[in-house]
């Protein structure tokens, strides 16, 4: 920096130091406080990184380590912007008269710079103040009153990460800056990399203008890798923040950057072994909890922590094409991107959670419609069991039906033409006997058998009629039943008969259907409802004829008598037997109505099952 610019720098500080001198304090209120006095020296400038990490973890770790509250101060020694010693000079008056009438509790030096500041300046400004410092370079010559944290750059791990991730490695390019300050890191980086140069060829980029030093950074050969040291000052006039250069270096470069300070990391390095500057906070931070709680500084002995950790940049990586089998183990991948099961994990779960559930519901109905599938089967192959023993029976039932009726007509006909004849001919001879001037009594004797024996025949007559009625073919239905009602009324019961439009030719089968049904319903009225009345009527309609017999008797609950009386049974099979439908209304004290309606034509089918 010129004179004249040191000087325009410099006269608004001794201002603020002369104003701040100027102020008065009380001594006595600072004294009462109950709080832990504590100053931060840092060698850098305040936007650097590692500030950033002190002044968020420091207050912090003290405050939660401590019973009392930290007032906490920082300052800046900035040696790298403001290397002359005037301003060293005016950076101690200013302390000086900032602080005199604070009693510091502590004062950490981080770093070389500021060590050697409060080394030098201690007496005047600290005098009985404890100091906590850390030291990167060569074990420094440790103040009275003072404990630290030594850890020496390791500035060659990283050079054997990066020969471990690119084999074919041949040029390493170091970018360091060009001021007095920062020299240290170029000598120990220079020291450390001796032991590559046998396989490796390093180019320092120091001493040449910036654009320039860009330019070479473009066009560098390859299996070439840039390694960043720092850079703060490019020159007499260019100062800079070293992590925003280093993205400029990471873009223009047309080789991968190294460097040996976690700060660096998302800044376009692809890695290296890396000082933890949270680590080293942490460090620096014990010591001082220790001193602050009581302990001499001077009896806590000088630790030396391995702060460095072996991490790479997996963006830089995917970049330049470095393949991630080659990352040595245990190092740390930072700012790896999902992959698509990182990315959509609970949706993929989810998404196979759901397809689990269906795929087990799909089954489950799928094994729910086999069974039900073959549950079915088993039913339709029952039904069709059952329908088919259905037709067997009811088959059967017609034919019995039918085989009644034919047994009925022989009996009617053995009646009509062998009984009835032979007491036709007893009539006669018995007739014969009665005229032939026998005794008076053997004459009664005689006609009252005579009288028996048409008694006897006429009984018999009637018998084979109900038995097999001729007059149904010879007369139809509708004399048969009128007939019917003529023979079956009874003093006591009146019994009526209608009919409406029945046709006159209608099939034997049918016609004795209804002649039975009739017959049947009539008998059962008399025997068993005590009814005064029946009404027999018969019509027909639509294809079809319908007899209906009812009663006002006492009736009867039809589903209790459905399965325990035969004349029910009959009547529906014989209904049944010539495809009609026969329904019974009935119930206690309100009379019985027996319907029966079947088609006209049904009688072809009837006959067709008795064949």
């Amino acid at each position: 920096m010129a004179p004249r610019a040191a000087r325009f720098v410099f006269r608004p500080l001794l201002a603020l130091v002369a104003a701040i001198a100027a102020a008065q304090f009380d001594s006595r209120a600072w004294a009462a406080s109950p709080e832990k006095q504590v100053l931060v020296l840092h060698s850098t400038r305040r936007t650097t990184q590692l500030v950033a990490v002190s002044d968020r973890e420091l207050p912090r770790i003290l405050g939660d380590a401590l019973p009392e509250t930290v007032d906490y101060y920082t300052e800046f020694v900035d040696e790298a912007r403001f290397p002359l010693r005037e301003y060293q000079l005016a950076f101690r008056n200013f302390l000086r008269s900032k602080y005199k009438e604070i009693t510091f509790d502590l004062v950490i030096a981080m770093g070389d710079n500021a060590l050697a500041f409060v080394d030098q300046t201690r007496r005047d400004l600290f005098p009985e103040t404890p100091v906590v410092f850390f030291a990167s370079g060569a074990a420094p010559r440790r103040p009275s009153n003072a404990t630290g944290v030594t850890a020496r750059l390791n500035l060659g791990a990283s050079i054997t990460m990066a020969t471990d991730l690119q084999p074919g490695l041949r040029n390493v390019f170091v970018v360091s800056s060009t001021d007095n300050s920062n020299r240290g890191y170029e000598e120990e980086a220079r020291a450390q990399f001796k032991a590559f140069e046998q396989r490796l060829a390093f180019t320092y980029l120091t001493s040449i203008a910036r654009e320039e030093l860009e330019q070479r950074l473009a066009k560098l050969p390859v299996h070439s890798i840039v390694y960043f040291l720092t850079f703060d000052r490019h020159g007499p006039d260019e100062n800079f923040r070293p992590i925003e250069y280093l993205d400029r270096i990471a873009e223009v470069a047309n080789a991968p950057t190294y460097s040996w300070v976690d700060s660096a990391m998302g800044h376009g390095i692809v890695g290296g072994s890396l000082k933890s500057q949270q680590a080293q906070i942490e460090a620096v931070a014990a010591l001082a909890v220790r001193v602050l709680r009581g302990e001499a500084a001077d009896a806590i002995p000088v630790v030396a922590p391995d702060l460095n950790v072996r991490q790479v940049d997996w963006r830089q990586l995917q970049r330049w094409g470095i393949s991630e089998a080659r990352v040595p183990s245990g190092t740390l991948i930072r700012f790896r991107e999902p992959g698509a099961w990182e990315r959509y994990r609970l949706y993929i779960l989810g998404a196979a959670a759901i397809v689990v559930a269906q795929t087990s519901l799909i089954l489950g109905l799928l094994l729910q419609a086999s069974r039900r599938r073959k549950a079915e089967q088993s039913l339709i192959a029952s039904q069709t069991q059952l329908r088919k023993s259905y037709a067997e029976i009811s088959a059967l039932g017609r034919r019995l039906l039918f085989a009644q009726e034919a047994e009925r007509s022989r009996v009617a006909r053995e009646l009509h033409d062998d009984v009835s004849q032979q007491l036709t001919m007893l009539a006669v001879d018995l007739q014969q006997l009665s005229g032939r001037g026998a005794n008076p009594r053997t004459e009664k004797g005689v006609l009252d058998a005579l009288a028996q024996v048409k008694t006897i025949a006429r009984n018999v007559h009637d018998l084979s009629h109900r038995l097999h009625p001729a007059r149904l073919k010879l007369l139809g239905l509708v004399s048969a039943v009128d007939s019917l009602q003529r023979e079956l009324s009874q003093p006591g019961t009146e019994i009526t008969f209608t009919h409406e439009n029945v046709p006159g030719a209608l099939d034997d089968d049918l016609t004795l259907c209804l002649y039975r049904l009739a017959q049947e319903a009539v008998q059962n009225a008399l025997r068993y409802s005590g009814a005064a009345a029946i009404a027999i009527d018969l019509s027909g309609a639509n294809g079809n004829v319908t007899l209906s017999v009812a009663d006002n008797g006492k009736g009867f609950e039809v589903e209790t008598a459905r399965g325990r009386g035969l004349g029910l049974i009959s009547m529906h099979e014989r209904v049944q037997a010539i495809g009609g439908h026969l329904t019974i209304q009935s119930a206690d004290g309100a009379g019985t109505r027996i319907e029966a309606t079947v088609p006209i034509r049904a009688g072809e089918a009837s006959r067709s099952v008795a064949v």
